[in-house]
């Protein structure tokens, strides 16, 4: 069964579900990931929240004038037209009013969330309404999906991608210095907006599929896990695109072949297990990688401190360090030093020695700054500039630089 959703072995409807999940996924995380390098990762959340008076106005109106009501398109189009409005009301209190961004984020979104929420129990009350399931598009509903309903959905998330890749520069731009774009000549406004306006289209076409509430997580999980990976932004955007249109083709599949999951929410946990795994894995940025990184810094520090305790002559209490020289061959098991760690030991001190001039004499202040007690010197000065030092030190008495 998981084989044949996977390979959309189970029919029409789930292809059709599965396929424009897939374009939706890979429309947002590219989207998306201008919203999160712009750091206004809430308003995708205000946005998808406005959009539910659209959808119960455009009900009402098309009933008003003889349809049913549950033409897709008038609906998105409601959606569209309801969000835009809510995206200018917190344009409009940011710019005019006392209000910061996130305070007028959340007003527009709850007034918005609470006068859809009206509409939809209005609607309820209508013979027609009944029959409508507005209340999917708070959650996501699949199972209805027609062919038309894919072709709108797969055609939006197809021109978004477009318009993405088109504008991705100027976008980059804004999104990490907007006053040198502005020094370029580029319109910040007018960059911003369009982001806006992607933003708004993305979560409008994706409304069917996981909902207005979900949304969001489409938008912004794939662009954090990407983030793990790389530091580059083409390579980001490439990754976000691509882990949100897996995320979502795995989502829908899982949800096809066991009938009684949702598939919005399945889509936003498969989007959440591989932000799980980044967090964890990735070789860089990963909680695994910074473990490992701390560890080795650790055990660099412990053995620091044990040379130089054995070049000075001094005991050693801590049974890590002594652990880790005897591990190293550096110490014999009464903690008495062998001739390696003898060696090791003086060099060690010598560094010491030669860092203390290093620090002192002002002509090499950038050296210096470079000091964290345990960074080689010859990795920061050329053999002349340790020979130099050495001669002030009376000789490196010979220990090797």
């Amino acid at each position: 069964m998981w084989l044949e959703a996977l390979f959309l072995q189970l029919g029409y409807n789930a292809t059709l579900v599965t396929l424009g999940a897939m374009a939706l996924g890979v429309a947002a995380g590219v989207t998306g990931t201008f919203l999160f390098l712009r750091k206004r990762a809430l308003v995708s959340d205000a946005i998808s929240h406005a959009t539910l008076p659209g959808v119960g106005l455009a009900f009402m109106i098309m009933v008003a004038f003889g349809g049913d009501g549950r033409s897709l398109v008038g609906l998105l189009l409601g959606s569209a037209l309801s969000a835009g409005l809510g995206l200018l009301c917190i344009g409009w209190l940011t710019k005019y009013t006392r209000l910061a961004e996130d305070a007028a984020i959340g007003a527009v979104l709850s007034v918005f969330f609470g006068f859809g929420v009206v509409l939809l129990t209005i609607i309820q009350n209508f013979s027609a309404g009944r029959q409508a399931g507005l209340e999917g598009f708070l959650l996501g509903s699949t199972a209805g999906m027609l062919w038309s309903d894919a072709v709108v959905i797969a055609i939006g998330g197809v021109a978004a991608l477009a318009i993405v890749i088109a504008m991705r520069r100027p976008m980059t731009l804004v999104a990490f210095d907007p006053e040198y774009a502005a020094a370029r000549g580029l319109n910040v406004d007018r960059i911003d907006l369009a982001i806006m306006g992607l933003v708004m289209a993305v979560t409008v076409i994706g409304l069917k599929i996981v909902g207005l509430i979900l949304i969001v997580a489409m938008l912004i999980i794939p662009p954090v896990t990407a983030r793990f990976w790389s530091e580059r932004t083409d390579h980001v955007v490439l990754l976000s695109g691509v882990l949100g249109g897996i995320a979502a083709y795995l989502g829908a599949a899982i949800s096809a072949a066991a009938p009684a999951l949702p598939t919005g929410p399945i889509i936003v946990l498969v989007s959440f297990a591989f932000f799980a795994i980044s967090m964890l894995c990735a070789p860089k940025r990963g909680v695994l990688a910074a473990f490992l990184r701390h560890h080795r810094f650790q055990r660099r520090v412990h053995m620091r401190q044990g040379l130089l305790a054995l070049a000075q002559g001094q005991p050693i209490y801590e049974g890590y360090t002594l652990r880790l020289l005897r591990s190293s061959g550096l110490v014999q098991a009464d903690g008495v030093a062998t001739d390696t760690g003898k060696a090791r030991a003086a060099k060690a001190l010598l560094d010491e020695k030669r860092w203390e001039l290093v620090r002192a004499d002002q002509a090499m202040e950038g050296a210096a700054a470079l000091y964290d007690g345990l960074r080689g010197l010859e990795t920061v000065l050329t053999a002349d500039q340790i020979a130099e030092i050495d001669a002030k030190l009376g000789g490196p008495t010979g220990v090797p630089a």
